[in-house]
């Protein structure tokens, strides 16, 4: 156990050291100088030298990286060049706000998902089946941006029920939670059932129906852990991308989440900001997927036990 953590551990600092290098060369290559953006090329050759000193544009590419990577290592990435504004501050300002969207759009579609999944499952081949798979391919084709539109005519602007746009409470996310989640519950829902299937068609399933086990414990305790690897692979993955911010969603709905700082960072180049957030979104999606690896060796003891665990 404390091997295949470990070993875990290791490649995902493998893994952030190799995107912080990516991410610093992909945004050398990108054309455009960020100075010139920020001064709006109105101001003389000595004046953006000037600013270029002063930002630690002007060495060499290796000590920028360098720089680079020590700040990141002290979660320092500087201040952006537009707003002044401390990277981190604004990370952690647009995440307070991405966490609250995601944590309810990650709970509605871990709930309707496998609830629904298990309805399937459960009424394999019924009329409830069809049903529930036909609404699950139509959520996961519609696109989210489709749908928080819809979500808007009809409880905002038809019934005036929710607000259609801000973050001032907690009844602000209920439409842009749906509209989010609406993709992942379907996603979700699917691999539930495709996974439950394959677990009731095992011998011990059938062994503890015909000891008398009622089938509520049948499905909950027998059935549903053993079958909870690949969906929890699945909404591990699915977290990592609502962390990160759902750019279409929260322009919709004018919630100032990390996707919106990302668009605005890579439309005015702002290299402090945009290397701040992309470490953020590569950050979330490896630890996440570390938690997901851990959490393998406590469902499934051939993982704790070291077989299988490479």
């Amino acid at each position: 156990m404390f091997q295949y953590i470990s070993k875990r551990l290791f490649q995902t600092l493998l893994v952030l050291f190799g995107i912080s290098l990516i991410t610093f060369i992909l945004l050398q290559v990108v054309p455009g100088d960020p100075v010139e953006l920020m001064l709006e090329k109105r101001a003389d050759a000595q004046t953006i030298a000037k600013v270029r000193h002063e930002l630690g544009l002007d060495v060499s590419l290796p000590q920028q990286y360098l720089n680079f990577l020590k700040g990141a290592i002290h979660l320092d990435f500087g201040k952006s060049y537009f707003t002044k504004e401390v990277v981190t501050t604004a990370l952690v300002r647009c995440f307070m706000v991405t966490v609250k969207l995601a944590s309810m759009s990650f709970l509605f579609a871990v709930v309707l998902g496998v609830a629904c999944g298990m309805a399937a499952a459960i009424n394999r081949g019924k009329w409830v089946d069809s049903v529930l798979m036909t609404i699950s391919i139509v959520g996961v084709s519609a696109p989210s941006f489709w749908i928080a539109i819809i979500l808007q005519i009809i409880f905002g602007l038809k019934l005036d029920l929710l607000p259609i746009s801000g973050f001032e409470g907690p009844v602000f996310f209920i439409l842009p939670s749906i509209a989010l989640g609406t993709r992942y519950a379907g996603s979700i829902a699917r691999i539930t059932r495709t996974s439950m299937l394959d677990v009731i068609k095992q011998d011990y399933i059938r062994t503890a129906r015909a000891k008398g086990v009622k089938e509520g414990l049948v499905i909950m305790k027998h059935a549903l852990k053993n079958a909870m690897i690949p969906i929890i692979t699945l909404v591990g993955t699915e977290l990592g991308n609502m962390l990160t911010g759902s750019m279409l969603i929260e322009r919709v709905f004018s919630i100032p989440g990390i996707g919106k700082l990302a668009v605005d960072s890579m439309s005015n180049r702002d290299l402090p900001l945009l290397e701040g957030t992309v470490m953020y979104i590569a950050f979330v999606f490896v630890i996440v997927n570390l938690l997901v690896d851990i959490s393998y060796a406590f469902i499934d003891p051939r993982i704790r036990y070291g077989k299988g665990a490479n």
